[in-house]
């Protein structure tokens, strides 16, 4: 067995926010479960317990810069 199983692709989870790949879920310790990046161990992966896709989807997220610029807008 190959200790992880692949999460299917009609369930909706966001990439690794670090590499872009799609998580497995992998069982650590005393049948507990994580949801982890399949590329590194470095990157996120949820605490040991239930399978968590909210906590995996949540942390996730890519940060959206706010380098934009509202010197170039003009009021008439």
């Amino acid at each position: 067995m190959r200790g992880y199983v692949n999460i299917p692709n009609t369930m909706y989870v966001k990439r690794c926010k670090d590499c872009g790949a799609r998580p497995i879920i992998a069982m650590v310790e005393h049948g507990e479960y994580i949801v982890k990046c399949p590329i590194s161990d470095n990157h996120y992966h949820t605490q040991p317990g239930l399978i968590d896709l909210d906590d995996w989807n949540r942390n996730n997220r890519i940060a959206i810069a706010n380098n934009y610029s509202l010197g170039s807008l003009s009021i008439i």
